[in-house]
Formats: C-alpha cells, structure tokens, sequence
C-alpha cells in the first residue's frame, strides 16, 4: 500500500525540506534535505496518523551516472495499516557524505548503518559504534560504489597485502580457509585501531 498521503503531510509540516516526490511501482518514495533527515523520520515514526514505527531497511544507491548524487534510502513501515513509504536522502559526491543516525528512534538501525558506511562509505553522525561489518578494516574502498574494480582483480588492502581471487574461492569451497578464516573487525596479525567487541577479532581453526 503507498504512503502516498503521508507525502502531502510532509509537505504541510516541512515545506521545502520535502524536495521532490515520486510514485515508483506503486510505492511513494520521497526525497529530503540531509540536514532535516532525522526530523522528518522522527515526524514520520511519533505523529499519531502516521505511525511508521517499523523501519525495514537502510541502504544507499550510487548510480551509475558519476554526476548523480549517493542516495541514502530508508524504508518505514506503518504495521498498523501495512503503509511504506520510502525516505530518500542526495548526497553530492564532492560534499561530506553525512547523515545523522537514526538508531535513537531505532535500534535496529545499528548494523543496518554500519553495512551501509561499510558498503558506500556513507557516515552517520551519532552512531554509537560507527566501523565496518563486512569488510576487513583495512580494506580500502567500498565494495558497493561504482569506482570499486569488479572481476578477477586482487583486492589490495592498505597495508600492502592483497586478496587473491583463486585463493578466495578455494576458501569459500573448504578446500583451503586462506583468507576467509576472517570473523570481523581485525584480521589475525592486524592491530585494530578501532578497538574490539565480543566475538570480533578472533582467529579461526
């Protein structure tokens, strides 16, 4: 079901905070200035008739177009009359990739953005542990956006190292654990310098 209404009510409560709006397969998707973000989503979960206290996802697009902004995209959902509506949020490529955090509204934002930060390289201001949860943490680049080399190249971390692709796929087989024995954060013989959480870090037999 579109949350269409809900885009003519975010238009009445923020004005030109609302940027555009757009019908797409049926769903209402609207755009909003970065700096009002957090507002508007907080509007959208705690203003009685519109009640999106459900948020589906977080995640980011880069088009392929290089002059095309970096949208960050929010899902919400009202369960009560299975509404979405879909939040969007450009961000210029040559300006800070910056959005506040939404995990004070929901907690379950928390891994949602650090796979987005970890994948597109996006920043959520006020994150409370804002580091990768994907990727090795020296891993330069971000798997996700369009200017990271695709195909048979070896990935090259930042301390010299690389990852060799034949190498990969024989650990992803079992035939050989090479470099998949990683778990999170700091590979074995990598000093995190973000520090460690519970399970993160450790070596595998």
């Amino acid at each position: 079901m579109s949350g269409a209404t809900s885009v003519a009510a975010l238009r009445a409560a923020f004005g030109g905070a609302v940027e555009r709006d757009d019908l797409i397969c049926g769903d209402a998707v609207v755009w909003v200035a970065a700096a009002r973000s957090h507002e508007i989503l907080a509007w959208l979960r705690d203003t009685p008739g519109q009640d999106y206290n459900y948020l589906v996802d977080i995640t980011a697009v880069d088009y392929r177009d290089p002059e095309l902004p970096l949208e960050v995209c929010y899902q919400v959902r009202a369960l009560a009359r299975a509404e979405d509506l879909r939040v969007k949020v450009a961000l210029a490529k040559d300006a800070p990739l910056v959005v506040e955090s939404v995990v004070n509204l929901w907690r379950g934002a928390d891994w949602l953005e650090r796979e987005t930060f970890d994948m597109l390289g996006i920043e959520f201001e006020g994150h409370p542990n804002l580091r990768k949860l994907l990727t090795p943490e020296d891993l330069d680049g971000h798997p996700h956006r369009k200017d990271f080399p695709l195909g048979e190249t070896p990935t090259l971390f930042n301390d010299g190292r690389f990852l060799d692709p034949a190498a990969f796929r024989a650990g992803l087989t079992g035939r050989n654990p090479g470099l998949t024995g990683w778990s999170g954060g700091a590979r074995r013989g990598v000093t995190s310098t973000e520090g460690a959480l519970p399970g993160e870090g450790r070596d595998k037999a």
